[in-house]
């Protein structure tokens, strides 16, 4: 099993808070809360409804992303800590509506600790449901006061940070003209392939999903389809933006990969440590996917205060200048924008969450 209690992923000192299983037999429930920290505020992070293989491969995602959470929550300049979730499960059989009951009572029991939203295999229709039983619920319909799909800010974030990757590497902040390879083309890639189009940006797809590539080319015939992934990886591209699920990075995708920026939205790209160096050392500018997939967790983070689009769209359009500010880092400190990016957010945890001790 992974070490929970085990030396922290990403070099600083700081150990998972709290993790806590939950089950309720009689509807099925088996899931997963993992705390990565609280030094910002209360921890906000999704809930992924996936149907693991195992315990232990559900345990190993759930601490990954919580991590990152924490790290995404701190660079988009929340007040909030990091925190993710795992149903173990079928969501297209398994889901019901005792399930996400029962999966609510376990997050009020936390009292606040943890803020839960929609993420892979969960909607803004069960964050409502899952409401029914607890309080500390985000990402919810626009019907409850909600702000409704959150992969609307997601996709617009990434398309920001990959305007300040293009501004880094090719003089100005637009992709027209550009050849960028969307692969995952759901919920975020879709949206991002339509603000691609609209600045003038050449798109080729793929997607598991052939349903999700033909809602694309029926409103935009001119975009390029691939196979699969490993066709993406290996085409001539300008620009790789991985959208699906993570690990899409590693020791033997890396050597294939043609483009000369790596910016996407699906979480934990990089397979293992080290990655980043590969990339680095190929000249690739890699945009660190915390950063620009944050748009996201704005969007639900928003709700907290009272829902308000432009206020939450304001905060989004900062990734832009967040991204710029990280490649900057790193190229004074002579390091991968992903260790730049680790950096500013331990930085801001350490620094943020020291005012905790002063007593009120």
């Amino acid at each position: 099993m992974p070490n929970v209690f085990g030396p922290p992923h990403k070099g600083s000192e700081s150990r998972h808070e709290q993790v806590v299983f939950c089950q309720d037999e009689a509807s099925g429930l088996r899931a997963i809360i993992a705390i990565y920290s609280t030094a910002l505020g209360p921890s906000l992070g999704g809930t992924r409804f996936f149907p693991y293989a195992s315990e232990e491969e559900a345990l190993t995602d759930v601490l990954n992303l919580s991590r990152g959470m924490a790290y995404k929550n701190a660079l988009a300049g929340l007040d909030l800590g990091g925190g993710k979730a795992v149903i173990i499960g079928d969501p297209a059989t398994d889901k019901s509506e005792a399930l996400l009951r029962a999966y609510g009572r376990f997050v009020q029991s936390l009292n606040g600790r943890y803020y839960t939203a929609c993420d892979v295999g969960t909607f803004s229709e069960d964050m409502d449901i899952v409401a029914r039983e607890c309080r500390f619920v985000t990402g919810r319909t626009v019907a409850h006061g909600g702000a409704g799909d959150s992969s609307i800010l997601t996709a617009f974030g990434v398309f920001q940070g990959m305007r300040a990757a293009a501004e880094t590497v090719w003089g100005a902040p637009t992709l027209r003209g550009k050849r960028v390879g969307v692969e995952g083309v759901g919920k975020v890639g879709h949206r991002l392939v339509e603000h691609l189009r609209e600045d003038g940006a050449d798109v080729v797809i793929c997607d598991v999903n052939e349903a999700a590539v033909d809602q694309v080319r029926s409103l935009h015939p001119e975009v390029e389809v691939v196979a699969d992934a490993s066709a993406m990886i290996r085409a001539d591209l300008d620009v790789y933006a991985p959208c699906a699920l993570g690990g899409s990075l590693d020791d033997d995708t890396v050597p294939l990969l043609q483009a000369k920026v790596v910016c996407g939205a699906a979480n934990n790209q990089l397979a293992h440590t080290g990655v980043e160096k590969n990339l680095a050392d190929r000249d690739i500018l890699y945009a660190p996917d915390y950063v620009v997939n944050s748009g996201g967790v704005i969007q639900v983070a928003d709700e907290i205060e009272g829902f308000n689009f432009d206020r939450a769209k304001a905060r989004a359009t900062g990734i832009y200048d967040t991204t710029r500010k990280i490649f900057a880092l790193a190229a004074d400190e002579g390091v991968p924008p992903a260790v730049a990016a680790d950096r500013l957010a331990e930085r801001r945890m350490s620094q943020i969450g020291r005012l905790r001790g002063i007593f009120l």
